[in-house]
């Protein structure tokens, strides 16, 4: 009954392994009341099945004597369930509550009396006033994925009420109170076990919990939580490991997690804290897997640019090497018409830093030149070592995390010349337009296809959107299902976000320009 996309976060994890998170989830008491409405459909259709046994007796009525009778197909008709309530018990769980339920049954009789004397017909049994209180218990299974399981349950029916239809129902009525007091302990019988299997019946939904998804064939992502459940009353604190691994291999990056804390917002389901812990550990990954180079080729330069990564451009970008005296025509003249290519290449990990509006990475980085001479060999230029800072663009798309980055400028530094020395400050325009050109937009490719947010199978995001704090980029989103719940979440229609500054961003359909 209780959100299995709520409790997919819900898992606690060994003292000794706990640090702090990469992510941290909210679930908002309107995350709560989303999947208290589910709850209460799923919980509606358990009960209309419950299967009541049929019950026989004897009893005796003056001045007939002993009657012999039996209660036969009894079958619910209606549930009806006006009240409930769900709410968190700081540092303990989640309580679910019902109240004031009514239950409509119909059913067979039949009777016998003086021996020879039968009688049948059939029945109406109403329960009202019906309670349940329910607790969840969530743990932590083998495979680092949560586990719920009934903490407590007690039920309690107000008032049965049976009428009888038919033959000799005035038997019936002469005796209907012992028939009501049997039937009350049937159904209270039923009602926890049924309630335990309900939440028992959450765990296959739980087990499809991404605890580590894949990003690319490069890289994966761990969301296995690294300390248990912060429970107030307002909110369900969830921190989660939220680190990129190489495929395989998971080596820990050389730094850590430091701790963050999500605002004090409520007005989505769910809110999702994605640190720059996260994001480093993915540039961390990258650069270990050695994809973090790209070759520039003249080919990758906009047609239009009457810049071109050749021997003529470069000659005249380079007119001299000072200390050797070379002439301005050294590159052309010894390469006459010939290509130059590039090869740009991460020397560091990338750096992200987060502030209010603004999601900065930088990069450390190198510039080789070569000539690509008639025979396809390759005769070196010069080495520059490269400083770039980019500023970064992040949206949702789907369940995914996804951005792209610009260019802010880049820093040049010669570190060797193979053609003698040179001003590089005259080579800032041409190897500017070869990144802006060629570079970024590779980089963009990869940031377009994202990473996967935490989530459970069949649960979508709904009107997510992006707020950047200080150390940390802040999700605030509703959700929504598919398939066999989805039927049960029309009642709970995703809101326009009170925020003028998310409805802002909502409206315009643009994502937010960090």
């Amino acid at each position: 009954m209780f959100p299995w996309w709520l409790l997919g976060f819900l898992a606690l994890c060994p003292a000794s392994l706990c640090t702090n998170p990469g992510i941290t989830g909210r679930i908002t008491q309107n995350g709560l009341e989303y999947g208290k409405q589910i709850g209460m459909a799923v919980l509606q259709q358990k009960l209309k099945s419950i299967k009541i046994p049929d019950m026989s007796g004897k009893e005796k009525v003056s001045p007939i004597g002993k009657v012999r009778y039996s209660l036969t197909e009894m079958q619910i008709v209606s549930v009806s369930l006006p009240k409930s309530a769900v709410g968190l018990s700081p540092g303990t769980g989640v309580v679910l509550s019902i109240g004031n339920a009514y239950i409509s049954i119909k059913g067979n009789w039949r009777v016998k009396y003086l021996r020879i004397v039968k009688h049948h017909g059939s029945f109406d049994l109403s329960v009202s006033g019906l309670t349940i209180s329910a607790g969840i218990g969530v743990s932590r299974d083998e495979t680092g994925r949560p586990t719920v399981s009934s903490a407590s349950c007690s039920t309690s029916i107000g008032g049965v009420r049976i009428k009888f239809h038919g033959g000799a129902s005035w038997l019936y009525n002469l005796f209907s109170k012992f028939i009501e007091k049997a039937l009350r302990k049937a159904l209270s019988d039923k009602i926890c076990p049924l309630v335990s299997d309900a939440i028992g019946g959450l765990n296959p939904h739980l087990k499809t919990l991404n605890v580590l998804a894949k990003v690319d064939r490069y890289a994966e992502v761990e969301y296995s939580l690294v300390s248990p459940p912060v429970i107030t009353k307002n909110y369900i604190d969830l921190d989660l490991k939220g680190e990129f691994y190489n495929i395989g291999q998971h080596h820990e990056p050389p730094f850590t997690a430091p701790p963050f804390s999500l605002p004090e917002q409520a007005s989505s389901m769910l809110y999702i804290g994605v640190s720059e812990f996260t994001l480093n550990s993915a540039g961390f990954v990258y650069y270990s897997a050695g994809v973090l180079n790209t070759n520039v080729t003249d080919d990758m330069i906009p047609k239009s640019s009457p810049l071109r990564l050749n021997t003529q451009t470069f000659g005249v970008f380079i007119p001299q090497a000072s200390q050797l005296k070379f002439p301005f025509f050294f590159i052309a003249q010894s390469y006459p018409n010939m290509s130059v290519k590039l090869i740009v290449q991460a020397t560091q990990q990338p750096h992200a830093t987060m502030q209010p509006s603004n999601v900065t990475v930088e990069v450390m980085g190198s510039i080789a030149a070569y000539v690509i001479k008639p025979d396809s060999t390759l005769a070196p230029l010069f080495v520059l070592g490269m400083k770039a800072s980019t500023s970064a663009n992040l949206l949702i798309s789907g369940k995914k995390l996804v951005g792209s980055v610009t260019l802010n400028g880049v820093g040049l530094s010669l570190q060797k010349s193979y053609v003698g020395p040179f001003q590089i400050q005259s080579l800032q325009t041409v190897l500017q337009l070869a990144l802006k050109s060629a570079v970024l937009p590779k980089v963009n490719e990869l940031l377009k296809e994202g990473f996967p947010l935490p989530t459970i199978d069949k649960m979508n995001l709904v009107n997510a959107q992006i707020q950047i704090l200080k150390d940390y980029v802040l999700i605030g989103t509703d959700v929504a299902f598919t398939g066999s719940l989805a039927r049960y979440s029309d009642t709970a229609k995703a809101r326009v976000h009170p925020d003028p500054a998310f409805r802002v961003l909502r409206l315009r359909g643009t994502p937010l320009k960090l």
